[in-house]
């Protein structure tokens, strides 16, 4: 009977080794725990940004617009050896405005963040588009600023 109560009310801890034979008390625990951590809304630098690559850290972040996503839910997309893994950690904005996933559209950290000044008008609507792609499907969690000294230079032509 306390078998059905501890079911049905909760007395067992699923989350515990039921055997009892782990002596190491991490052990216990739920290792996905890592990934499904919330993250607390902040203000990402690209160095900061690119740390979240999916390959430093479990967790995938990329910027649209100014606005960081955790993409880490489509790791099978933006993760390792994933159709979009050059964007992870990264400002996506050029690329997704190109529709093209060449790494040159992609800025390392150490560069001025990308203005997009020069995108036609066709272009800023397909990247409105991912904006409210990304909007509806991931969840925001910051915005993308130019670190101080390093990315607040003036964008270089290219």
């Amino acid at each position: 009977m306390s078998f059905i109560k501890n079911l049905l009310f909760g007395g067992y801890k699923t989350s515990e080794d039921p055997t009892g034979l782990s002596t190491d008390a991490n052990a216990n625990t739920d290792s996905t725990n890592k990934v499904a951590e919330p993250v607390v809304e902040g203000k990402f630098y690209p160095r900061t940004l690119y740390k979240f690559n999916g390959h430093d850290d479990e967790k995938i972040f990329l910027a649209v617009k100014g606005k960081v996503y955790d993409c880490t839910n489509g790791r099978q997309f933006y993760g390792p050896s994933g159709p979009y893994s050059n964007f992870a950690g990264h400002d996506a904005s050029r690329g997704l405005a190109l529709n093209s996933f060449d790494l040159d559209t992609v800025r390392d950290w150490d560069r001025p963040i990308d203005d997009l000044r020069d995108l036609k008008p066709d272009q800023l609507e397909i990247l409105d588009g991912w904006a409210e792609h990304f909007a509806k499907k991931y969840p925001c969690i910051g915005t993308l600023l130019p670190e101080p000294g390093v990315n607040d230079k003036v964008q270089d032509s290219e």
